[in-house]
């Protein structure tokens, strides 16, 4: 039994756990940056502490994080296969623009992959192809991404290798218990009974809470709110840029813009000047009452009064949206091209910025002719407008724009960015990029391409169905010849694992090794498919629940939690630890929660004479499943920005569930294992 005072090195340990904590939520550092910290803290204390330096670093070693690394590089071979895009786009032949079926299609297609191979890439490829999906039936994307998430989360329940929570709860099984480690199928009757219920919640209760954030069809500059931030200028015979190439002009000017496309017509009579539309801004940017009464009045109707300016304004209007058999558009970005007279620019900037560019280079506004989607769309050249979203595993991660080089080295111009339920539209230079941030781009196709191929970022492709049903899914979503192989691989792994032959780090390794030298999977790959920033994690909350267990941490945590079952039963505790367990994950990730409660709930389990193995189940469960902030799980970060979603969404949505979740996890161990 624990004594009344608490010991030394416990109080050190809290402490440490309360400073992770903080940094952990605020993210005043990255999580595995403060994972280092955690190392060197503990070895320094190690008199206090209890963890020696050898021990300290032992988290690197630990079975369950060279399992991980080995798993992401397995889950890159069969991503290599192209069969996860081929099954995702093969939903759009099964759902025929039904949105029962599109629901349907989503989460029970992800649900059971996510239970064998890494979750993220899967999320990745579906993002686009879901948002896709949406606008060929009809739905709102958002009634969508938010249960693809969920169900890829439930998925992990499944196997063994589902979710590193539960590899780490394998490797405590074994170092708390003194049992054998986890089965790989041990608990999968529970998880699938989890992932029905689960998917049942999702096609039913959060079908109907989850919220159509982003309209059917929206136009992207109005997803995004641009309006005011893009605007079309024509170039008189008298402007500044006549004879400049973009790039000149674009270091001349004082004002805060970018130039997106120029639109040349070969065959159109350039207006004189004195009929061209103007708009003026007062100081806050925004159009004074009396210049909003006179929109589209000319500068020559202004000066000369208002006598035939409905002629002259019809007929700008025409010569404006009339299409032209010779209209060329093209990228600016690293052409030699220069302006001509007449050209028209897609500029960007902000309401004031683009009033001191049309100002200072005498070029006109033209207030009745918005930049839109279509104006990239339709206009015939390369540029698009696009949707991309930054990964957990980009390189960009933790860079600002300018640092990127995006639109020198890639032709791409960032125009907005949500992050998180909110729109970034100015001073995007100095923005460090975060995982789960969506860009709005201008781009080419061939950027698409590369980043496509590299990871870096995911652009939605929202033609990519009709691009299936053009082309075909062979063409669209090609096949490796090393498919084959490369499925029987990760099949003799599970097999191997499963059967007991070898340990599951074993078995994945040799999957890892098989692959590569079978030309399945490059080494650059490997590595490329490790998300390093998870295993310094892991590496580093290791050691810390070691600490308090060593320094009896745990079970002053642990008494406080057992003092419950003077006044509720031995099953309302278990499901107590489920809840509590629950609610830290979605603040702390959920691997450093597995490793500070798992102590814990053996320490109570002991205390009440219970089973210890259902305690540790129930943590595992718990820390494995956390649906109620977009922080929580790395695939609820990821839709975030793409479905448009507020925080508070995953708590109407993701709340109920985790409470459902809890109920029916808490009664399964029970009725399986015992309490």
């Amino acid at each position: 039994m624990i004594g009344a005072d608490v010991p030394a090195g416990a109080l050190v340990v809290f402490g440490l756990i309360a400073v992770a904590l903080v940094l952990f939520v605020s993210e005043l550092i990255p999580n595995d940056v403060t994972a280092i910290g955690i190392i060197v803290a503990l070895a320094v204390l190690e008199p206090l502490t209890g963890v020696g330096h050898r021990e300290a670093i032992s988290g690197f070693a630990n079975t369950a994080t060279v399992t991980i690394v080995a798993m992401y590089m397995l889950s890159a071979g069969i991503q290599r296969t192209g069969l996860v895009q081929r099954l995702g786009l093969s939903l759009a032949a099964f759902t025929n623009g039904d949105e029962t079926r599109a629901l349907a299609a989503t989460i029970a297609t992800t649900g059971p992959i996510a239970g064998f191979i890494n979750n993220t890439p899967v999320v990745a490829i579906f993002i686009p192809m879901i948002s896709d999906l949406a606008e060929k039936t009809g739905v709102s994307p958002s009634k969508l991404l938010l249960p693809l998430s969920y169900a890829a989360i439930l998925g992990g329940t499944l196997t063994l290798v589902g979710t590193s929570t539960n590899l780490l709860a394998s490797e405590f099984a074994v170092d708390l218990l003194g049992r054998a480690p986890i089965g790989m199928f041990e608990f999968t009757l529970l998880g699938a009974v989890i992932l029905a219920v689960g998917l049942g919640y999702l096609m039913t209760v959060g079908r109907w809470l989850t919220p159509a954030r982003i309209p059917v069809d929206a136009d992207l500059v109005e997803e995004f709110d641009l309006e005011d931030h893009l605007a079309h200028v024509r170039v008189g015979a008298d402007s500044e840029p006549v004879g400049l190439t973009v790039d000149e002009l674009e270091e001349r000017t004082e004002a805060d813009v970018r130039i997106l496309q120029v639109r040349r017509n070969g065959d159109r009579d350039v207006r004189p000047e004195k009929n061209e539309p103007v708009l003026q801004y007062d100081d806050d940017g925004a159009a004074s009452k009396d210049d909003t009464a006179r929109l589209g009045e000319t500068a020559y109707d202004q000066q000369h009064g208002h006598e035939g300016s409905v002629e002259l304004r019809a007929e700008t209007d025409a010569l404006v949206e009339r299409p032209h058999r010779n209209e060329e558009a093209f990228v600016p970005i690293e052409t030699d091209r220069r302006i001509r007279e007449g050209d028209v620019l897609a500029v960007h900037g902000t309401l004031q910025a683009v009033n001191r560019f049309a100002g200072n280079q005498g070029v006109h506004q033209l207030p009745r002719k918005p930049v839109t989607e279509e104006t990239f769309d339709e206009s015939g050249g390369e540029g698009v407008l696009a949707k991309a979203l930054v990964p957990p595993e980009s390189s960009f991660v933790g860079k600002t724009l300018s640092e990127t080089r995006l639109r020198e080295f890639y032709r791409t111009t960032v125009l907005a960015i949500r992050r998180e339920g909110e729109l970034l539209r100015t001073d995007l230079g100095e923005v460090q990029l975060r995982a789960g941030d969506l860009l709005l781009v201008q781009t080419v196709p061939g950027t698409i391409e590369h980043t496509a191929e590299t990871g870096d970022l995911v652009v939605v492709d929202e033609d990519v169905v009709d691009r299936l049903l053009e082309d075909g899914v062979d063409d669209v979503a090609p096949l490796s010849p090393k498919t084959p192989l490369a499925l029987g691989i990760m099949a003799g792994v599970v097999a191997t694992a499963a059967l007991g032959l070898v340990s599951i780090a074993i078995a994945a390794f040799a999957g890892v090794f098989l692959m590569i030298v079978t030309g399945c999977l490059s080494t650059t790959d490997a590595y490329d498919a490790v998300s390093w920033n998870i295993v310094f994690l892991l590496a580093g909350v290791i050691p810390l629940g070691a600490a308090l267990e060593a320094t009896g941490g745990s079970q002053i945590i642990a008494t406080g939690l057992v003092s419950t079952a003077e006044f509720l039963p031995l099953v309302a505790v278990l499901l107590l630890f489920s809840v509590v367990t629950g609610l830290l994950a979605n603040v702390i990730t959920p691997v450093a929660t597995v490793v500070l409660m798992l102590p814990v709930a053996v320490d109570a389990a002991g205390s009440l004479g219970a089973a210890p193995f259902s305690f540790l189940l129930v943590v595992m469960f718990a820390s494995a499943t956390s649906f109620m902030t977009p922080v929580g799980y790395q695939t609820n970060l990821m839709v975030y920005g793409p479905g448009g979603y507020k925080f508070t969404d995953f708590l109407k949505v993701g709340g109920p569930l985790q409470l459902l979740l809890a109920v029916v996890t808490t009664i399964g161990i029970v009725l399986i294992w015992g309490v």
